[in-house]
C-alpha cells in the first residue's frame, strides 16, 4: 500500500493512474485520493479516478466526492465524463440531474450524451424525464435505444406516449426495447 501511495506523486501519469487502481483494489483509496486525481492535468488519471471513484472509502464521499464528478461532466476527455455519468447514475445523485441533463442534451460525444442519459434513467427523478423523453426522439440511434431504456426509470405519465413513440422508430433496437418495455410483442 505505502508503495501505491507514493506512486501517486509519481512524474509518469500512466503511474499514477496505476496507483489508484492499486488503491481501489486493494480497498484502501479514499475520497482526497479521487478528488486529488479528478484535478490531475493527465486525461488518463482523471479517467482512472472517475472509474474508481465508486470505491473510495472515507469522509467526503457522500458529500465532496459526488460534486467533484457532476464538476466531471464538463471534463475534456469525454471518457471521463461517461466515468462521471455512470457515478452520478449509480449513486442516484439527484443533485447532479441538471448537468447530467446539460451533458445528455448539449455534448459533442454521443457516448457522453448516451451515458448521462442512463445515468438520468437511473436516477429517475422527474426533472431529467424531458431530456431522456427528447434523446429518445431526435438522438443518434445508439442514444435512441439507451434512452428508451432510461424511460424505465420513471414513473410518469409521460412515459407510455414516449415508449410508444419509440415503438416505431426507424432504429429496430430502439423499436425492440420500446415493445419489451411496453410488455408488447413487436409489430
Amino acid at each position: 500500500m505505502d508503495g501505491a501511495r507514493r506512486a501517486q506523486g509519481d512524474p509518469d501519469p500512466d503511474v499514477r493512474a496505476l496507483a489508484l487502481g492499486s488503491l481501489a483494489r486493494l480497498g484502501e483509496l479514499d475520497c482526497t485520493d479521487v478528488l486529488a486525481a479528478l484535478a490531475d492535468e493527465a486525461p488518463v488519471v482523471r479517467r482512472r479516478a472517475a472509474s474508481v471513484a465508486d470505491r473510495a472509502r472515507g469522509r467526503g464521499t457522500r458529500t465532496s466526492l459526488p460534486e467533484a464528478l457532476v464538476g466531471a461532466l464538463d471534463d475534456d476527455d469525454p471518457l471521463v465524463v461517461v466515468a462521471a455519468a455512470w457515478f452520478l447514475g449509480e449513486r442516484r445523485h439527484t443533485p447532479g440531474v441538471p448537468a447530467l441533463c446539460a451533458t445528455a442534451g448539449g455534448h459533442d460525444d454521443p457516448r457522453c450524451r448516451e451515458a448521462a442519459v442512463a445515468a438520468l434513467g437511473a436516477i429517475g427523478d422527474v426533472a431529467g424525464l424531458p431530456t431522456v423523453v427528447k434523446a429518445a426522439r431526435e438522438d443518434r440511434p445508439a442514444v435512441r435505444r439507451r434512452a428508451t431504456v432510461a424511460l424505465a426509470g420513471f414513473d410518469d405519465p409521460r412515459v407510455e406516449p414516449a415508449l410508444r413513440a419509440a415503438s416505431s422508430d426507424r432504429d429496430w433496437q430502439v423499436r425492440q426495447a420500446a415493445h419489451e418495455l411496453l410488455d408488447e410483442p413487436p409489430s
